[in-house]
């Protein structure tokens, strides 16, 4: 039963070997997504500087559409009013070719500015460019540093889990199974010392029966509340 419960402990060993492996290869998640949260609004950003210089560019479009509808129209008047032989025509088509000409004034006007509001878009566009090139070098040494960390401990985490296995070879098979039933339930180890009278997760208490067959290494106890395995460790 000794060497039973040595291998037991023995696996659970390489067991927390592998569990802090593990940690260690997640400890570098965080800093990576940091890394690539400032990275994702940058990108946003110049996005976003894009679409306003196709915004802009789009608006000009339909002033320029606009401004040349304005033009024909007003040309057809002109032609129109050089026909017109009634005075009150006349007077009714030149107001209207007054109010087109303020019109369209205020049109050109709007297209001045659009175009001012494409170069503007893209001069923000260009910012953005150089800010997101300078933050990709920027990142490059710190992430090459991060990805062949990652890959040590990738390494390490394949030993850890090789050991792992070497180790649960030399288990009673009956044992780890219950072992690795107990490992996938909430209990964070499946094997723990007998704390007094009582199992030392949960510390519920044994009964004495059981708990003198444990105490005199006829067998690895378990624990009825919380399922784990027990032991008396040997002065």
């Amino acid at each position: 039963m000794q060497s039973d419960l040595q291998a037991l402990l023995t696996l659970q060993e390489h067991d927390r070997a592998v569990m802090a492996a593990e940690a260690e290869v997640k400890a570098l998640d965080p800093e990576v997504g940091e890394l690539d949260a400032v990275l994702a609004k940058t990108e946003a950003d110049l996005a976003a500087a894009k679409k306003g210089i196709d915004d802009a560019g789009q608006r000009r479009v339909e002033l320029e559409g606009k401004i040349e509808s304005y033009k024909s129209m007003q040309e057809k008047r002109r032609q129109r009013l050089e026909w017109v032989k009634g005075a009150k025509e006349a007077s009714t088509l030149m107001a209207e070719l007054d109010l087109a000409r303020s019109v369209l004034a205020k049109e050109e006007a709007e297209w001045v500015r659009s175009a001012d509001k494409v170069q503007e878009a893209e001069r923000k566009a260009a910012e953005m460019e150089k800010a997101l090139d300078d933050l990709k070098s920027g990142q490059t040494a710190r992430r090459e540093e991060i990805s062949a960390l990652k890959a040590e401990r990738l390494d390490a985490l394949k030993a850890a889990k090789a050991a792992r296995q070497t180790a649960a070879a030399s288990v009673d098979k009956s044992l780890l199974v219950r072992y690795d039933r107990i490992r996938r339930g909430k209990a964070p180890f499946a094997v723990y010392q007998l704390h007094g009278e009582a199992c030392g997760h949960c510390f519920t208490a044994i009964p004495k029966h059981r708990r003198q067959d444990i105490m005199h290494g006829n067998q690895v106890g378990t624990c009825e509340a919380c399922g784990v395995l027990i032991y008396h460790a040997v002065s």
